[in-house]
């Protein structure tokens, strides 16, 4: 039989029995495998979704078979801005579009054999699910979390839309590479920065990727120091600023704002306000990362000045674009003797630079060194300053400690249409949430999907759905990331139509042991979800306050170049050809095999050709493949298979375990290999084989299962065991030593005694020859670990 016909008739017949479907009410223990669920792009099924999906389908099998109730759900993030552009080139619904690609996903999924529970399929897009998406924001405004403000945002002019930092890359759009640029509107903002330090803190508890743990870390940006109010000359105005290092401020000789501070306009001088306006509005073209990512330095002279708090000196007020008004206090104290950038600034404008920390290097001393030039603090190390810097702002009124973070607020509106509704409205100057019967607020139908010029998104062109109440309906949706953000506690409880899930399924289900996704959602889906189920934790509605307890990212299948695959590189290596051809099992074996799962890989044409061979010796094993007779006998095992049997039961179970599928496939080899060495087709190894197989090539197995008569389906049958007597080595090869140098090895029985093993290695000539023909002094001998011959002098 074809490989096609296998993979077709054993999926219908795992359909039919339901054989993934996981249970709410069960006694069992419970294991939750989830996938970072994926966009549904008319593009399909890519090699990079193969990688992603099969770790978690070969663990949810190997937890079916070892006893667990195995929640392994798939679903959709379906809003996105892909079909909402198709939809402004065609006039074609994004929903038309989306559930054409959801269909397509759908099918290409179940024809690759993954293990879903298919019953709790979810999309984000559906009313039954963004209803739910609706009530969890509810539950933010209720508790001040979610807000309104005018801000400085990433707009999108080819896009007409708003983009998160981390949808903007070296300036451009992530989707479409549009030019990004600064521009205030005002934005819904979801409070995540009342969470920074218990999402900083409770990273401790995970088991994730220390660099993914680290990621955040550094996005999150905890940095103890203080606030220090200025005052500006002549003027009654003043403003703060936060530093970290406090006990520099005697080497404070200029100020710097953002350009778009509002303070600025109040302090340029009358020379200086063209400077100043034609930098401002060029600052206003550049995205946020590029000007943070911008090494040359510019800033322009405002004309005014600051009054330093602790000396009492004028210092110049400049502005420039790397510093942003949305991060800290959107102004900075420059120290150009310590600080690098500071320094490069200084140089460039020629700002004096004031030495006030003690090193015998020339300037800028970034490290650590005894306060100089700076009056009560002289001779004192930065720790001792910075205590009695921060007394001393604290006495005079002009400053006090404070801890702050470069996390920033998430913005959470979007000006485009394909995309939940906010269930709120504008009534009277006032915003008011939408009652909860009132949900799902539908997203209506529009003439013209494309948003406007002035940025407001394309639903304020309905007037018939605009008016609500006696005010006027919110027309900004919300981002992409705002259903990813929950969508693992839905699968819990996925047709529950009173309320997004259960307590009881959360308790039971929650948190998802293995999330298997890619590390470019540390910043993004990573945190935001993180953020999400701590506010949910806290409003009582789930017991867990962190989603994911073990996460891990796959490696990239790499092109057969080395190079990451991609069209315009002509490397691509399309999924759905090579399942053609050499069958769905021999595609997960090969993507199990390739190497290590967290590491890039690149594909080779030959090493799929070779799985494949692998998989026919193993099937041949069992079936004649010219008659499709059987030909698996139910004879003894000799001893050697039996032990090997038993130890690759063993090992493969501990690398299932630790994520190591490349060395099962390699495990099975040899025990194949092992088979045909001493012509054995016996069932008794045969059949725990299929077992084995079943998590990485569950066609195939199922029907060597099914050929040699193994009860029901080889996906629900219980794991073998191994016998730890079994898995024990009769004998070990051991290295000899002659005084310390190895000169040889020896095949020795485990209990060996000292003399069998002296008397052994004697027998080898260059050990006799190492001493000389002359009997040891000395033995340094343990069995099965060391044998260290000493010569007599």
């Amino acid at each position: 039989m074809k490989h096609n016909e296998i993979e077709s008739k054993w999926q219908q017949a795992w359909t039919k029995a339901e054989a993934y479907k996981a249970d709410n009410n069960s006694t069992k223990p419970k294991y939750y495998a989830l996938d970072m669920f994926p966009y549904p792009s008319g593009s399909g099924l890519h090699m990079g979704h193969i990688a992603s999906y099969t770790p978690t389908d070969i663990i949810s099998r190997y937890k079916r078979a070892n006893g667990f109730n195995v929640l392994h759900p798939m679903g959709y993030d379906a809003f996105g801005l892909p079909a909402e552009q198709y939809a402004i080139q065609t006039g074609v619904h994004p929903a038309i579009t989306t559930q054409k690609s959801i269909e397509s996903f759908r099918a290409t999924l179940q024809r690759y054999g993954f293990s879903f529970d298919w019953s709790r399929e979810i999309s984000t897009c559906d009313e039954s699910y963004y209803k739910w998406t609706q009530f969890i924001f509810l539950k933010l405004f209720e508790k001040g979390l979610a807000y309104q403000k005018e801000v400085p945002v990433n707009w999108c002019p080819a896009l007409k839309t708003v983009l998160a930092n981390d949808e903007v890359i070296d300036g451009k759009s992530e989707r479409g590479g549009h030019p990004v640029i600064r521009k205030p509107m005002k934005q819904w903002m979801l409070k995540i920065t009342d969470y920074a330090e218990r999402l900083l803190n409770d990273l401790d508890k995970l088991d994730w990727p220390e660099r993914t743990k680290e990621g955040q870390r550094n996005w999150i940006g905890k940095s103890e120091g203080a606030v220090v109010k200025f005052k500006v000359k002549n003027s009654d105005s003043d403003f703060e600023i936060f530093t970290t290092r406090p006990d520099t401020m005697f080497g404070v000789t200029f100020m710097v704002l953002a350009p778009e501070h509002p303070l600025v306009k109040q302090i340029v001088s009358q020379g200086q306000a063209v400077a100043v306006a034609s930098y401002i509005e060029a600052s206003a073209k550049k995205s946020e990362v590029d000007r943070k990512a911008n090494t040359e330095k510019t800033g322009v002279f405002t004309g005014g000045h600051a009054i330093n708090p602790v000396t009492g000196k004028d210092i110049p007020i400049w502005i420039a674009d790397y510093v942003m008004m949305d991060y800290g206090t959107g102004a900075i104290m420059a120290v150009p003797g310590h600080d690098e950038r500071d320094f490069e600034f200084a140089t460039q404008f020629l700002i004096p630079i004031v030495r006030v920390l003690e090193s015998e290097t020339d300037l800028p001393f970034t490290g650590e060194g005894k306060l100089v030039n700076s009056d009560f603090l002289n001779g004192l190390t930065k720790t001792e300053a910075i205590k009695k810097m921060n007394s001393h702002l604290e006495e005079k009124n002009l400053g006090k400690k404070q801890i702050q973070y470069k996390l920033r607020d998430w913005l959470f509106s979007r000006q485009r249409y394909w995309g939940e509704p906010f269930p709120v409205y504008h009534e009277n100057g006032q915003i008011k949430p939408v009652p909860l019967n009132d949900l799902p607020v539908i997203l209506p139908q529009v003439a013209n999907y494309e948003p406007s010029d002035s940025g407001e998104s394309p639903l304020a062109n309905n007037q018939e759905w605009l008016p609500y109440k006696n005010g006027r309906r919110e027309t900004d949706t919300m981002p992409g990331a705002a259903g990813s953000s929950w969508y693992f506690l839905r699968y819990a409880d996925p047709h529950n139509t009173t309320a997004p899930f259960s307590p009881e399924a959360i308790k039971y289900w929650l948190p998802v042991d293995l999330y298997v996704g890619g590390a470019e959602h540390t910043v993004g889906h990573l945190l935001y979800s993180r953020f999400w189920t701590k506010v949910l934790f806290d409003a009582g509605l789930i017991s867990v306050d962190e989603p994911f307890k073990k996460l891990a990212h796959q490696g990239m299948i790499l092109g057969p170049d080395g190079e990451k695959m991609s069209k315009s590189r002509g490397n691509t290596v399309p999924a759905d050809e090579v399942a053609k051809e050499t069958g769905v099992d021999a595609l997960r074996c090969y993507v199990s095999f390739l190497g290590p799962m967290d590491k890039d890989k690149p594909w080779a044409e030959n090493g799929i050709e070779g799985v494949r061979r692998f998989l026919d010796r193993l099937q041949r094993l069992v079936t004649n493949d010219v008659t499709g007779e059987t030909v698996a006998t139910d004879a003894a095992l000799p001893a050697e298979v039996e032990k090997l049997l038993h130890k690759t039961i063993k090992k493969i179970s501990q690398d299932i375990e630790a994520l190591n599928f490349n060395t099962c496939i390699s495990s099975m080899m040899i025990l194949v290999n092992e088979l045909y060495k001493h012509e054995c087709r016996s069932k008794k190894a045969l059949l725990p084989l299929a077992q084995l197989l079943q998590p990485f090539a569950p066609h195939l197995a199922e029907e060597l299962w099914h050929t040699m008569g193994g009860a029901g389906l080889v996906v629900t049958a219980a794991w073998p065991k191994f016998d730890p007597a079994l898995c024990q080595d009769d004998t070990v090869t051991m290295g000899v030593q002659v005084n310390g140098k190895m000169r040889g090895t020896v095949e020795l029985a485990i209990a060996a005694d000292e003399a069998t093993a002296v008397a052994e290695a004697l027998k080898i000539t260059t050990v006799a020859a190492a001493l000389n023909g002359v009997a040891p002094a000395k033995v340094i001998y343990k069995a099965g670990k060391i044998l260290n011959l000493i010569a007599g002098k």
